[in-house]
């Protein structure tokens, strides 16, 4: 893993059935190595995303902003650890993430959060906690090339009224690399089976679900799409 942290990387989201999930991953076991904590291969994820009072990022994201920004809190459950995330996104599709260990999820940013926020990004609006987001991942590291998969799976959000939205039939896929290569097994699964590259995020997806008055006109036909993937009505 430390050898593909690419914290540095272009991404490559995709929306899957489970049922093609499967089929995917029983073909990638001859390429791939499947990361592995504490004897499990299903690793537990806690996040806490942080936004404007008027969803400064949410909207930005939705607007189709080449840079744009997350802040957030991210829990490993299973290895107990919680880092600050700050994930950057330019306007050459290149993701790149700065983070530091925390004590663990708390609602409020702390003056050493905020220090350590301004070192990657000027804060123009206080923040505030958002969606709370929980998953499943499985992470597989590539035997040769510098890629990395990860499989989102489980999604449940959280919003601060403790209401929550499950997609359990959905799975977010995303692939990790330093450019982006269509020979890559995975790329190659996908096209076959008639998935394209998607633009998703699990922070839009969960403020859409759950914050009444955010703005969803730029959302609403991936919200569709998404019903129809998982079998859950999101609309």
């Amino acid at each position: 893993m430390d050898e593909v942290a690419l914290l540095d990387r272009q991404d490559t989201k995709y929306l899957l059935k489970r049922n093609d999930f499967t089929r995917i991953l029983e073909a990638l076991q001859e390429e791939y190595f499947a990361l592995e904590v504490v004897g499990k291969r299903r690793s537990h994820y806690r996040t806490l995303y942080f936004d404007s009072q008027d969803l400064l990022f949410y909207n930005l994201h939705q607007r189709g902003k080449k840079n744009r920004v997350k802040i957030r809190m991210r829990q490993y459950v299973d290895s107990s650890l919680t880092f600050l995330e700050i994930k950057l996104k330019n306007n050459k599709n290149r993701t790149v993430k700065f983070r530091k260990e925390i004590e663990g999820i708390h609602d409020t940013l702390s003056k050493d959060d905020l220090d350590f926020i301004d070192e990657s990004y000027r804060l123009e609006e206080p923040l505030k906690a958002s969606i709370m987001n929980d998953f499943h991942r499985i992470t597989l590291v590539h035997k040769k090339k510098q890629e990395r998969l990860t499989f989102d799976v489980d999604l449940d959000f959280e919003n601060r009224k403790e209401e929550h939205r499950v997609l359990d039939d959905l799975v977010i896929a995303e692939m990790k690399q330093e450019r982006f290569d269509r020979e890559s097994r995975f790329a190659q699964l996908a096209k076959q089976l008639h998935i394209r590259p998607e633009r998703v995020s699990k922070y839009c997806l969960g403020v859409a679900l759950l914050i009444d008055d955010a703005k969803k006109n730029r959302i609403k036909e991936k919200l569709r799409r998404i019903s129809k993937l998982s079998e859950t009505l999101v609309v």
